[in-house]
């Protein structure tokens, strides 16, 4: 009898490479994807180099996360508009008492705006 070892692959430079790509769209400059993630803006430019990689189970972790499930929601609410999701974080929603872009810099903004877009889904 054979066993086969269960090959895992690294998840590490899927939601690396996803969270810059989302924050590109968002039109998330470096200094605000660190704030984000909880990060220094000198590992975010590591990110981009391929140098540095979020790691599971770390707070940057979570919150990147997070910040592509906001991604994703938006997108599939704006059907792939790009600008249409950049005008949809600056501009003032009174569900969330603020632009959802200012939001984004707490865990607690961010957990809230995730919780908006998710729900505003589940309706459609």
């Amino acid at each position: 009898m054979q066993t086969q070892k269960s090959a895992k692959a690294d998840p590490s430079p899927v939601l690396t490479k996803a969270v810059l790509r989302a924050a590109d769209i968002m039109g998330l400059n470096q200094m605000t994807l660190a704030k984000v993630l909880g990060v220094s803006p000198a590992s975010i430019s590591r990110m981009r180099a391929g140098d540095y990689r979020l790691t599971p189970e770390s707070k940057e972790w979570e919150l990147a996360t997070l910040l592509v499930r906001l991604f994703r929601g938006l997108d599939a609410i704006m059907a792939g508009d790009e600008t249409a999701l950049r005008s949809w974080l600056d501009s003032p929603n009174t569900a969330l008492h603020d632009k959802p872009r200012a939001l984004l810099i707490q865990v607690t903004g961010l957990t809230r705006t995730v919780d908006y877009v998710d729900g505003y889904r589940a309706r459609v």
